[in-house]
Formats: structure tokens, sequence, C-alpha cells
């Protein structure tokens, strides 16, 4: 860019300066204006660099949080009766009923209920508050030390005015 403006500038040094005619003739009077062009470019110039890493730090945050339980409670009841066909499992509200069978030996063979396991769900809400660690990351920002360059505009990469 600035190869091409010194040839501009001595163009323009060699042109004639003053306003006389370019002809000696007196029938013909010309005159020379002359008029100056400016050529604006732009280029990127490197004015520093930067460092960006991440830091982890920790901080205490409150937990309160509803946490939910479920056992089961178990509960043989002996039955005792003969049956003629094999029960099925079946719901009684909440409890599941599961059936238990033997067969016993007689002068002839019968199904007998022996017991039924009942099995039902509880379930229990318990309010739990505590303490808990948690990690998160920031940026950080550093200029690389190094030598600064001037800029077209006069400003150094960090912003200040060059005196010069």
């Amino acid at each position: 860019m600035g190869e091409r403006d010194d040839a501009e500038r001595k163009k323009a040094q060699e042109r004639p300066t003053t306003a006389e005619p370019t002809t000696k003739s007196a029938e013909d009077p010309k005159l020379t204006l002359l008029a100056e062009e400016v050529s604006v470019g732009k280029e990127a110039v490197e004015t520093g660099r930067l460092r960006v890493s991440t830091e982890t730090h920790s901080r205490e945050a409150a937990v309160d949080e509803t946490l939910v339980q479920e056992h089961a409670d178990v509960e043989r009841i002996p039955v005792g009766r003969p049956i003629s066909e094999m029960p099925s499992i079946r719901q009684e509200g909440e409890t599941t009923v599961i059936p238990i069978v033997e067969e016993v030996v007689h002068v002839e063979r019968r199904l007998v209920l022996k017991e039924e396991v009942r099995v039902t769900r509880r379930r229990k809400s318990e309010r739990v508050q505590d303490r808990v660690t948690l990690r998160y990351q920031e940026a950080v920002v550093s200029r690389v030390e190094g030598e600064t360059k001037e800029t077209d505009t006069g400003l150094t990469d960090d912003g200040q005015v060059h005196k010069g």
C-alpha cells in the first residue's frame, strides 16, 4: 500500500503545477487544472495477543429436596382350604396377593391353598436439607507479554496514543 502511494505522489510532482497554457498558440489557449486523488485501503495488523484459560472454583450450595422411599410389608396368612384349580395372582387395592399352593397326598389328590403372601407397598416422603459443594469455571483473559506494534491509527495494542 505504501509503495503505490509513493508512486502516485511522484507522478503528481512531475505534472505541471502552474496554470500555464499547454500550447504556445495564442489561438488555442488551454488551462491545465490539477486535482489530487486519495486512495484508502486497510490491512490487518497484529497489535497483541490474548491467552484464555479456565479456572475451576468451588462454592457451597444449600439443597432442599424431597426424597421418596418405598418399602414392602410382607404378611403371610395361613388359609388351609382345598381348591379345585390354581388361583391367579391378584391385586386388592395397594396389596398384591400371591397364592402359595401345595399338593397334599390323600387317597385322592387335591389342591389345598396353603397360604397367601400379601405384599403392600408403602410410600414415605421425607424433606432433606444438606450443604453440598458445587464446582464452576470462569474464563481468565490475560495479555501475552511482547513487543507492542504501532497501528496506522497511532494507537498501541494497549489502547494508548503513540506520541512521537
